[in-house]
This record gives structure tokens, sequence and C-alpha cells, in this order.
């Protein structure tokens, strides 16, 4: 009877000790850290998604206008939070990687069609029956996009466009043909297989002045290894002088995961390097 008094008593001891250490919930609110939008495409004859991420500050000083950094691949599922993550701790104050930015997450349709050129190799054009239409896209980002973003919020005029991947041959398509469309351009992982590798042939002649280009790539095969590093080595020959170039080669990163390191220290090379020129 005094073991089963001395059990029941410890049992109760525990519960309430165990009760107390759980919080009652007080209170609950949903957790955002941007907004979807979704804008009506003439170019595509489609609606797309936009992700954006506003600096904490946005809606505190009316007066102050911020760069824009688009991202490719940039829905909710893909790039769009961890990269807001990277743009949010680098303009901490005491981190000042780089300014307070606006985040554009342009969400995914069919990105094989949109992130390549037409291609004449077979194999391409098999593999990716829908591939082929980056033109229009690019038009969709010069003619409705960047409109549409410039009206709409208070920005600056630095632009800055991210892509990995095919994402990353996109943003060098931009960088050969259009370069006036963005101030930054961060390539990672380009996929320049793509059509036999003819998008390396390109003649530079007039291509980007005032701009900063970073590219990089991790342990990828040798195809996309060369042709990242080959990419560098056309854009040095033809570098100008007040053009930043930088490459960088992450022997412990894969194409799965190079991304967000790569991103990081684009920031970091990218901005502090204008910042000493600032100076």
């Amino acid at each position: 009877m005094k073991q089963l008094i001395i059990f029941w008593t410890l049992l109760f001891i525990i519960t309430v000790s165990y009760g107390q250490g759980i919080p009652h919930k007080i209170s609950e609110t949903e957790f955002s850290i941007g907004k979807t939008i979704t804008i009506k495409s003439e170019i595509l004859n489609e609606n797309r998604t936009l992700n954006v991420y506003l600096p904490l500050s946005y809606t505190k000083e009316k007066s102050k206008k911020y760069p824009v950094i688009y991202v490719l691949d940039g829905s909710k599922d893909e790039d769009f939070i961890h990269i807001s993550g990277i743009v949010q701790f680098g303009s901490f104050s005491w981190i000042n990687m780089l300014p307070e930015s606006i985040v554009v997450g342009i969400a995914n349709v069919d990105r094989k069609r949109d992130f390549t050129y037409p291609s004449q190799y077979k194999r391409d054009q098999e593999e990716f029956p829908t591939s082929g239409k980056s033109a229009h896209f690019i038009n969709f980002i010069k003619n409705e996009l960047q409109p549409f973003i410039d009206t709409t919020y208070r920005i600056t005029t630095t632009k800055t466009i991210i892509g990995q991947s095919f994402g990353g041959l996109l943003v060098t398509e931009i960088l050969f043909k259009k370069p006036d469309l963005f101030d930054n351009y961060i390539i990672v992982s380009p996929s320049l297989w793509w059509d036999e590798e003819k998008l390396l042939d390109i003649e530079l002649s007039t291509y980007h002045t005032k701009k900063a280009i970073y590219i990089a790539g991790g342990k990828e095969g040798e195809v996309m290894e060369r042709t990242a590093k080959e990419l560098y080595n056309k854009l040095k020959e033809n570098k100008k002088e007040n053009t930043k170039l930088f490459y960088e080669f992450m022997e412990d990163k894969t194409h799965g995961d190079a991304l967000h390191i790569a991103v990081y220290n684009a920031f970091e090379k990218i901005f502090k390097s204008k910042k000493k020129k600032q100076k």
C-alpha cells in the first residue's frame, strides 16, 4: 500500500511538472516575407507570378529609393526565399555587405522554353521540345516586367539579375545581346553546353561597360566546368576598364548546391568593389 501511494505521488508530481513546462499559446498570426503579384503579359500571352521582397524600411522611409535584384527561378519553392534572406542579412547595418534592395522573383511557367534560345542541335530539340523562346522572355523583361516594377515601387536605376543552370544561360544571353538591361550579372553554373556551346561564339564588340559580372560553378563535370571558365576568359579578353569581373570555382559544391554560397560571395565582391570605387 505504501509503495502504491509513493507511485501515485510521483506520477502526480511528474504530470504537474510536465504540464508546467509547456507554455500556453496566446496568439498566432501569419508570417510573410513579401508579396505575390500576378500580372498579365501580352508578350508571353499568359499570366506571370512575381514574388516581391521589400526591405523593412520601405514603408517607413517614404522618400528612400532602392536597387532591384531580379531572380530567375523565383518561385516560393525555388530560389526566392533564400535569396531574399541573403539580401536581408547582407543589408543589416552591422553587416553592410550590400544596400537595402527590393527582390523580384520571377516564378516559372516553363523555364526550358523561357531560358533557351533556339538550338540547331537535334538532340536539344528532341529532349526539350518547348525550348527556344528566350527572345520573347527577354522582351517580356524589358518591355513589361521592368516598367511594371519601375512604376510600382520606389527604385534606383541599379538592377541586378541572378540565374543558375538554364537561368545562367539566359543571363549570359542577356549580357551578350541586351547588356543595358542590367548593371550587375550573377551567373551560376550556366548551361552553356546548349546548342553545342554556340553562345560562346558570339563576337563581343560593344559589350558591358560599367558592369559587374560574377561567374561561378562547382564540381559539375568537364563540360560545365570548362564552359564556365571559357565564358570568364572571353569576358576578360573583352573587359573594359570600368567593368568588374569575377570568377569562382567552388570545388566543394555541385550543380545542386552552388547557388546559395555563390550569390552570397557575388554580393560581397560586387558591392564591396563598388563601395571602394565610391570612396
